[in-house]
């Protein structure tokens, strides 16, 4: 029988999922600006699903993973539904209006809207400071979207798209929470893609259909958004979030957009105007403000001798 991982380990463990979740998360916003160019909205979130599915199915079968327990089940259907789905469908959709560096920006006030509704469903707190940094990232959300107006309607549509991309990520992320106490990690993300699949299968036509015309570039950046970041991705991030709070893992998506803009730059040679990058980082900014805390203030007596302060896992992993 093999010793229980220790608590320093185990947190070294989900801290580096979550650094090959970030990275595998922004290289997406850049595959999904490439395959979107020969691929529809709904087609190209079936056929990362579909991909994302038989990987994860194939994994299950060889670990010997059944069906998730009943209580697992309805938090997997609404994150299947929300995260798997629903977000994959606005987020390409809005990234055919905008340059992937936007979207990303955009999408990452999802860490603020996760941690709102973690402290809401989950009773997870709701401080001073999330409302406050509330705030600010919806002053960066309307700079951005005035940065974007001036490129027409199609622009702000896609800022619009990006917002509720983010609302379905955050709902997903807190539905999948209470999942991972009942189910494994793998069941959770299997059936949860799996169930993403199915809300897809109306796009199955266009994906037939768009798929005999596409270039073999865009294909394979479909098939790598669905083994890569979601089969892998998506796992490594249930893997991390079982073992931490669910707006603290929001937190680690802080580097998400600041790598997409520089692959972005790389790959597609797109970078987004300097006024949308000011307001994305306000909306950075207020996630970082509505995920700091407070210090708190302590009064020693004179002569006395300070206790010391209890060590604690610093929060910049998780």
């Amino acid at each position: 029988m093999k010793p229980p991982l220790s608590a320093r380990r185990m947190d070294l463990l989900a801290a580096g999922a979550a650094a090959v979740t970030v990275v595998l998360w922004a290289s997406a916003f850049v595959s999904i600006r490439s395959a979107g160019a020969a691929y529809s909205p709904g087609a190209l979130a079936l056929g990362r699903l579909a991909a994302g599915a038989l990987v994860l199915g194939v994994i299950c079968l060889v670990r010997g993973e059944g069906l998730p327990p009943r209580a697992a089940w309805p938090g997997i259907v609404v994150s299947g539904l929300l995260w798997f789905g629903l977000y994959m469908v606005v987020l390409n959709w809005g990234e055919q209006k905008v340059d992937a560096g936007t979207a990303a920006l955009v999408v990452n006030v999802g860490p603020l809207i996760m941690a709102l509704l973690a402290g809401w469903l989950l009773k997870e707190g709701l401080p001073p400071r999330l409302l406050a940094g509330m705030a600010v990232s919806f002053v960066g959300a309307a700079v951005v979207g005035l940065s974007m107006s001036g490129e027409g309607s199609a622009s702000v549509l896609g800022v619009l798209l990006c917002l509720l991309a983010a609302v379905a990520y955050a709902g997903g992320v807190v539905a999948q929470k209470p999942a991972l106490r009942h189910g494994s990690v793998l069941q959770v993300t299997t059936y949860g893609c799996v169930i993403g699949a199915v809300a897809c299968l109306p796009f199955a036509g266009q994906l037939v259909s768009e798929a005999g015309d596409a270039p073999l570039s865009a294909t394979l950046n479909m098939l790598y958004l669905g083994v890569f970041p979601t089969a892998l991705a998506f796992t490594t991030w249930a893997f991390a979030l079982a073992r931490t709070t669910a707006g603290r893992m929001g937190a680690t998506t802080y580097a998400v957009p600041a790598l997409v803009v520089l692959m972005s730059w790389l790959a597609l040679d797109e970078v987004p105007g300097w006024i949308t990058l000011v307001g994305g980082l306000v909306c950075l900014a207020g996630v970082a403000v509505s995920r700091s805390r407070p210090r708190a203030a302590r009064v020693v007596a004179p002569g006395a001798v300070p206790e010391p302060r209890p060590e604690r896992a610093p929060d910049s992993a998780l």
